[in-house]
């Protein structure tokens, strides 16, 4: 159940803000092999509607852009929206990219097909209201696919971290719960046919020093929270930032090749 003593509205303003700092594309690119590999396991087949939500810069949009499908991608970033609608022009992909909540999803009833997001979904901050309207918008029959961090492995640990420098408001339930069965079933019922997997990829970098600048410049929450440091905490943050990455680093050789792990959820609508 949402917390009614949040104001979600006034939440969401300020993550919107947050996540339209910097540039996400950026990011974006290097997590791409997570879309590709949650189309691969939805499967959405030609001529079928598909929305992704929380789209970003579009990378799962238009990976599922690629089997013929009819896709749609919204994000309450209008800065990603335009990157996502120039990334579609470039490819020559026919997307219908626009600006929108997914607490608030501008579509009828079962409207789509497949309803998918990557790391995208799991940060809105009234889950239940989220969750629900994933389950609207998707006809029955019909599958929602979700990449969403863990609270275990790099995820977990570059959010807890990053809840160092910037607290959620207290009473907030941490997005990493969409990365957990109990928090999916919690979240859309114990008798919903849902499947979990872990997954990972990998995250490369020319150094560790080097994906730290890269965050702390384009990755939107860790560049609002370095802004709001004094000196002494900027560099207490990038050290805590840089001992993430070293713990997840499998390369030996002074790159960085940062192992992720998260969870690929299918929900059976």
């Amino acid at each position: 159940m949402a917390d009614s003593t949040l104001d979600y509205s006034a939440i969401t303003a300020r993550q919107q803000q947050t996540w339209a700092t910097g540039d996400f594309n950026v990011i974006a690119r290097v997590v791409m092999a997570v879309s590709d590999a949650l189309v691969e396991t939805a499967n959405p087949r030609p001529g079928k509607r598909v929305l992704d939500v929380a789209c970003g810069s579009g990378n799962c949009a238009l990976s599922a852009s690629r089997r013929s499908a009819d896709v749609t991608g919204i994000d309450y970033v209008p800065a990603l929206i335009e990157r996502a609608m120039a990334r579609a022009r470039a490819d020559g992909a026919t997307v219908d990219f626009r600006v929108g909540d997914v607490q608030a999803l501008p579509f009828p009833d079962a409207s789509f097909d497949t309803v998918m997001s990557v790391f995208g979904v799991m940060f809105a901050p009234d889950q239940e209201k989220t969750a629900g309207e994933l389950w609207r918008v998707c006809k029955p029959g019909g599958t929602i696919a979700l990449a969403n961090w863990a609270p275990t492995g790099f995820g977990g640990d570059l959010f807890r971290m990053m809840g160092k420098y910037a607290p959620p408001p207290p009473g907030l339930k941490p997005g990493v719960r969409w990365g957990t069965e109990a928090g999916m079933k919690e979240l859309f019922g114990a008798g919903t046919r849902i499947r979990l997997a872990t997954r990972r990829f990998n995250q490369y970098c020319r150094s560790v020093d080097e994906m730290v600048d890269v965050y702390c410049n384009w990755f939107g929450p860790a560049a609002r929270a370095l802004a709001a440091q004094d000196g002494p905490g900027q560099a207490a943050m990038r050290h805590d930032l840089a001992a993430v990455f070293g713990k997840h680093n499998r390369a030996t050789d002074g790159v960085a090749e940062i192992d992720c792990e998260y969870a690929e959820v299918l929900i059976t609508r």
